[in-house]
């Protein structure tokens, strides 16, 4: 039995991950899930969240903006619309972002385009935030 498996963490700009790990609990269309090494195969979609990760006994975390999440032959590949390290995250720049966005939600009709493009926003910073509190947690 495996004791790893690879995590691949990949955006449209760059490979963010690659390391073998021994846990990950990602942020599902239904809901959190995780896997463990000798995982089952599925496919899934991701939505903004908390991507956590354990490597070498170590706890780390990853905003994700959502995207796809494959696992197979102990590797999971994650196909993210976007994500970042929690070192990386601006959270004050992440807190207004949400801020902007609540009161654009707060003034547009629920079927606007503009409506789903400030629930995105507000749903990535909100990944953002979550991840950089993990940090400091």
């Amino acid at each position: 039995m495996a004791t790893t498996f690879k995590l691949r963490v990949v955006t449209p700009e760059r490979e963010l991950l690659n390391q073998d790990v021994e846990a990950v609990v990602a942020p599902g269309a239904a809901g959190e899930f995780g896997v463990l090494p000798d995982h089952i195969a599925f496919l899934t979609t991701l939505v903004p969240g908390r991507l956590i990760y354990q490597s070498d006994g170590r706890r780390q975390v990853l905003a994700i903006f959502g995207g796809y999440a494959q696992v197979a032959d102990n590797v999971m590949t994650v196909l993210a619309d976007g994500a970042e390290t929690a070192a990386e995250v601006d959270v004050e720049a992440a807190r207004k972002a949400a801020r902007d966005a609540e009161e654009r939600l707060a003034k547009l009709d629920p079927d606007a385009q503009e409506f789903a493009d400030a629930t995105a926003e507000l749903g990535r910073s909100a990944a953002r935030i979550a991840a950089a509190s993990e940090k400091a947690g």
